[in-house]
C-alpha cells in the first residue's frame, strides 16, 4: 500500500511531497508512490528523485526506463539502493520504492549525467550540459547519486573545488548491486549502469547540508607536530601513541572499550577559527598503530601542523552527533521545505537498537517536512567547505527559498 502524507503547506514559494509503495511488484510500486507524491504537489514538479530497493531484482531496470515518463517532472533522477526511506519510515528488509517530489518555480535546476574516462592527459568527467558550461547559478548546490564500481567521487570532489569552489555537493554511491553494472542510475528517460547522474540547484532554492559522521570527540585538540603520508608520528611533540594513552587513562570504561573497538581520527576541515567543535573535523579511521615506535595510521594523508583529535563511534555517538547536528541547524532559523536523507549502509538496525533512526531524527527535530532517501554505500557531503566522501556517515540535503 502506498504511504504518504497530507498535502504540505507552502513554506516560502517552494513545496515538497515524500511518499513510498511496498507494492510487491515495481510498476505498481512506482505508480503507487507516483501518484501519492504527486498528489502532495497539486501541481507540476520541477524536479522528482526515486529511490529503489534493490529487492525488486531484474526487473528493476525494464521498469526504470519509463521512469521520466511517470514521474511528469521537468527533472527526473533516480538510484537503486540496498535500502530506502521516506518521511520517518526507513525500508530496511522488504521492496520499496520512495519518491520525493519538489515544486520551486523561481529556482534553476540543471541535470547531468557524467562519465569518467582516461585520456592522454589525464582523467576527464564526461557529460556536462551546455547549460552550465558558463557561471553556474547563484548560491548553486549539487546533488549527486554515483556509481561506486566506476565512478571516482573523490577525484570529482576535487576537480569541483578546481572548477567551483565553495559548492557544496551532496549525495550517496548508488548500494543496489555488489558488482560494476548491477546498479541502476536515471536522468529523464535514460538509465544507466555505470558514471552518475545528478543535478545542479540555484536561484531561488537554497541547499543546507547536514553531516553527521556519528562519532565523539575525545581528548582535546592537538596539533600534528611530525607525520609521514598516512601516519601520525607525533601529537604536540610526542610520540602520538603516547598522546593517546595519556587520554584513554583518564576515559570511562565504556569509553576505553570503544578506544579499542572503534576509535578514529578527526582532522580539522579548517584551520581559520579559534575553537573547534561537533561538525569541524573530517574522520578517519584509525587503521593501525605500533607501540615501539608510538606512530598511529590513519585512513587518510596527514600533514605536520593540522589540527586533529581523536574520536570513538557507537550507536549513542551516532545518535547524538545527528540530534545535535540537525538542532544546531534548526537553532539557525532553516524553514526546511524538504530533505534528502543518504544515511550509511552499516547505520540503521546494523547500528541502533531501533529501526527508522536517522529518518525519525529528522522528522522529530527539523519537523514534519517531506523527506526520502536511501542507504548508500559511500555519502557525500561537506564537513565545512571542503566535499568529502564519507563512511559511516547520514549526509542530509535541507531544501529552503532563498530570500
Amino acid at each position: 500500500m502506498p504511504t504518504g502524507r497530507e498535502p504540505p503547506a507552502e513554506t516560502a514559494a517552494i513545496r515538497c511531497a515524500a511518499a513510498a509503495s511496498t507494492a510487491p511488484q515495481i510498476d505498481e510500486a512506482i505508480r503507487e508512490a507516483v501518484a501519492a507524491a504527486a498528489g502532495q504537489i497539486g501541481d507540476t514538479a520541477d524536479v522528482a528523485i526515486a529511490f529503489v530497493s534493490a529487492r525488486y531484482g531484474e526487473a528493476i531496470r525494464p521498469a526504470l526506463e519509463g521512469l521520466g515518463d511517470a514521474m511528469g517532472a521537468s527533472v527526473v533522477i533516480a538510484a537503486t539502493a540496498e535500502a530506502v526511506l521516506a518521511d520517518g519510515v526507513e525500508y530496511e528488509a522488504e521492496p520499496a520504492v520512495t519518491v520525493w517530489m519538489a515544486r520551486m518555480p523561481t529556482a534553476s535546476i540543471i541535470p547531468f549525467s557524467l562519465e569518467y574516462a582516461q585520456t592522454a592527459d589525464g582523467g576527464m568527467f564526461a557529460g556536462w550540459p551546455p547549460e552550465l558550461d558558463g557561471p553556474w547559478p547563484d548560491g548553486a548546490a549539487v546533488v549527486l547519486l554515483a556509481d561506486p564500481f566506476s565512478f571516482p567521487v573523490d577525484a570529482f570532489i576535487a576537480r569541483m573545488e578546481e572548477d567551483h569552489p565553495g559548492v557544496p555537493i551532496v549525495g550517496g554511491m548508488a548500494s543496489g548491486g555488489f558488482q560494476p553494472g548491477m546498479n541502476t542510475l536515471v536522468v529523464g528517460s535514460r538509465t544507466y549502469d555505470s558514471g552518475a547522474v545528478g543535478f545542479v540547484v540555484g536561484g531561488g532554492a537554497r541547499v543546507r547540508p547536514v553531516v553527521s559522521q556519528g562519532c565523539r570527540p575525545i581528548g582535546r585538540p592537538m596539533v600534528v607536530t611530525k607525520s609521514e603520508e598516512n601516519v601520525i608520528v607525533e601529537l604536540g611533540g610526542k610520540p602520538a601513541l603516547e598522546r593517546l594513552r595519556e587520554i584513554y587513562g583518564g576515559l570511562t570504561p565504556a569509553d576505553r572499550e570503544l578506544v579499542r573497538t572503534s576509535l578514529h581520527v578527526g582532522r580539522v576541515a579548517s584551520e581559520y577559527q579559534d575553537c573547534f567543535q561537533r561538525g569541524d573535523f573530517l574522520v578517519r579511521n584509525v587503521v593501525g598503530a605500533d607501540s615501539e615506535s608510538g606512530v598511529i595510521a590513519v585512513g587518510d594523508l596527514v600533514r605536520t601542523g593540522q589540527t586533529v583529535q581523536f574520536h570513538v563511534r557507537d550507536a549513542a555517538s551516532a545518535d547524538e552527533d545527528l540530534r545535535g547536528l540537525l538542532s544546531l541547524e534548526k537553532g539557525r532559523g532553516t524553514r526546511a521545505a524538504g530533505a534528502l536523507v543518504f544515511t550509511c549502509n552499516g547505520r540503521g538496525t546494523r547500528l541502533f537498537d531501533e529501526p527508522h533512526h536517522d529518518a525519525r531524527c529528522v522528522r522529530e527535530i527539523i519537523g514534519h517536512v517531506p523527506t526520502a532517501g536511501f542507504f548508500a554505500q559511500g555519502e557525500i557531503g561537506p564537513i565545512g567547505r571542503r566535499n568529502c566522501l564519507h563512511g559511516f556517515t547520514a549526509s542530509i540535503a535541507l531544501f529552503e527559498a532563498r530570500g
